[in-house]
């Protein structure tokens, strides 16, 4: 096991911290003022993680640092304090904790099992404010105007065909949607669904990686979160949502010029995933291979 001084260990914990909060203060900031953030805040709502999770940080599987106490975010679940070192101890990965990474590598394999597709042109923004919703209403009311009347929206869903593949935002489709949806993904559909072509599921690397903390460590932590915030800006970009006082420029979905523009952008975000993606794999394999 690599040991870190205090001197080696401690500044990287800092500057990673410092990249953090660049992100955890302005969303703590806004959301004690309940004035969220439509892009970004939802890397932490929808989510459900902690800010305080991305600040510490962890260095993952065979390094141990220079401490003879608790560090804040490192709890005796995970760790293990010996004298003046402080590490990952795989014993303690009961059996709770190893059906977590084990189903998160399962699910990342599965992805990576198939090809990807490109066919759905971010659509599914679109199926959750078809007509309005159960209420009238758009999901972004009152944080951001419709960039179309609800008739124009209305008319470009039911022009187009719908193939959206993930359950997560398969679920938020409006009512009279639902049935105009290609697949009818479901919860225990993960595995057969999810595909490395589609936005969320990429965005999705994020959770996955968050949900395997500390285990697989920051750095791949900070990498997904960032690549995520990467995906939902061309997700919120393509939605039918203006976006332009954030600063973003539409891809207009209903033209074919935005279509194709759409697939590039998808493109490459889903060649960006496979690298994050082995990572994950890579790692969770090594230590579920763990005694």
């Amino acid at each position: 096991m690599n040991l870190l001084k205090a001197e080696q260990w401690q500044p990287i914990a800092q500057t990673h911290r410092t990249k953090a909060e660049e992100w955890t203060i302005p969303y703590r900031s806004r959301r004690a003022q309940s004035k969220m953030h439509p892009v970004f805040d939802f890397l932490f709502i929808y989510y459900r993680f902690a800010p305080a999770q991305l600040e510490y940080w962890h260095p993952g599987i065979g390094v141990a640092l220079e401490t003879e106490e608790w560090l804040p975010g490192y709890n005796q679940k995970s760790y293990s304090l010996d004298k003046d070192r402080i590490y990952l101890d795989t014993v303690k990965l009961d059996a709770k904790v190893r059906k977590r990474l084990q189903w998160s590598l399962d699910l990342c394999k599965s992805v990576r099992s198939r090809p990807a597709q490109f066919a759905c042109f971010g659509m599914h923004e679109w199926a959750m404010v078809y007509q309005g919703g159960p209420e009238g209403r758009a999901r972004h009311e009152g944080t951001l105007p419709l960039r179309l009347t609800q008739s124009e929206i209305d008319t470009v869903v039911e022009s187009r065909p719908i193939c959206c593949s993930h359950f997560d935002a398969f679920r938020f489709f409006t009512d009279t949607a639902i049935p105009m949806n290609r697949f009818q993904p479901n919860q225990e559909g993960r595995m057969l669904n999810e595909q490395p072509g589609c936005l969320h599921t990429n965005m999705d690397l994020y959770k996955w990686t968050a949900k395997c903390m500390p285990w697989v460590g920051t750095e791949l932590l900070w990498d997904t979160f960032n690549y995520a915030i990467s995906c939902r800006e061309v997700d919120m970009r393509a939605s039918p949502y203006d976006c332009s006082q954030l600063g973003y420029t539409p891809i207009q979905i209903e033209t074919s010029e935005g279509r194709a523009e759409y697939e590039i952008e998808q493109a490459q975000l889903a060649k960006r995933s496979k690298k994050l993606r082995d990572q994950l794999i890579e790692k969770l394999e090594s230590l579920l291979q763990s005694e």
